[in-house]
């Protein structure tokens, strides 16, 4: 997930780079007034986007596979504690049914 999210920054970065260099070079609008930093974030924001969409499907799709692992995994676990929970409650009913019958018998 962090590889995925530092190549999506990059790609963030390089449309950043460009658009400054193009709204400055005059192939771009300045914006109005003192919105310039904010009018080539905004369009490198959208510009990025869909870049990022295509070029960095293959590692969306496996980021999104480790995470369904990880999630599988962690339901696991909780299953597993959820079962030796009950199991641990199970025998101590079955310790506490049992210790009354004893105390009759030895009497």
């Amino acid at each position: 997930m962090l590889r995925y999210t530092l190549m999506r920054l990059g790609i963030f970065a390089g449309c950043l780079l460009v658009v400054w260099g193009l709204v400055y070079a005059g192939a771009f609008p300045r914006g109005f007034g003192d919105s310039n930093p904010f009018w080539v974030l905004l369009l490198s924001l959208v510009l990025s986007a869909p870049i990022s969409f295509v070029v960095l499907r293959k590692e969306r799709d496996r980021a999104s596979v480790q995470v369904s692992q990880r999630v599988d995994r962690m339901k696991a676990n909780i299953e597993a504690n959820r079962s030796q929970e009950d199991e641990a409650v199970d025998e101590a009913d079955q310790a506490q049914a049992q210790a009354p019958g004893q105390a009759q018998t030895s009497s």
